[in-house]
């Protein structure tokens, strides 16, 4: 299994900016594809950046080309660098991995999974 704990939330002014972290632990080898969330209350989940195994990433439109997602995968660290940032930006941010059986290894094996964090807070004011 594999634990996730985002940091890096905290409140700042519009136009600032500020970084995520998501420190995985566990089997983390079985990582495949990692993701930052964000839910509004009341709103449904919502996908704001992705990055898979082979780097690619996307985007929602709402933050394309303020946001920047990476992965130190030495560090087993996920981040999400959020530039010119917005109030419409002030939500729960939440950290997802995704495990796959094909990550395994001869004595690693791996679950086909989703793995959430348990959210930090980020607070854009005006």
């Amino acid at each position: 299994q594999v634990e996730l704990v985002e940091s890096g939330g905290g409140l700042v002014q519009a136009g600032d900016s500020l970084r995520l972290s998501c420190a995985a632990s566990g089997d983390t080898i079985c990582i495949s594809n990692v993701a930052w969330y964000r839910q509004a209350p009341g709103k449904e989940r919502e996908l704001v950046a992705t990055i898979r195994s082979g780097s690619n990433t996307q985007y929602a439109d709402s933050v394309k080309g303020r946001f920047t997602i990476s992965r130190d995968n030495a560090k087993n660290t996920l981040y999400l660098h959020m530039n010119k940032q917005k109030p419409e930006d002030t939500t729960v941010y939440y950290c997802n991995a995704e495990t796959s059986i094909m990550n395994g290894r001869v004595g690693v094996y791996c679950l086909q999974a989703d793995y959430w964090g348990q959210g930090t807070q980020v607070t854009v004011s005006s």
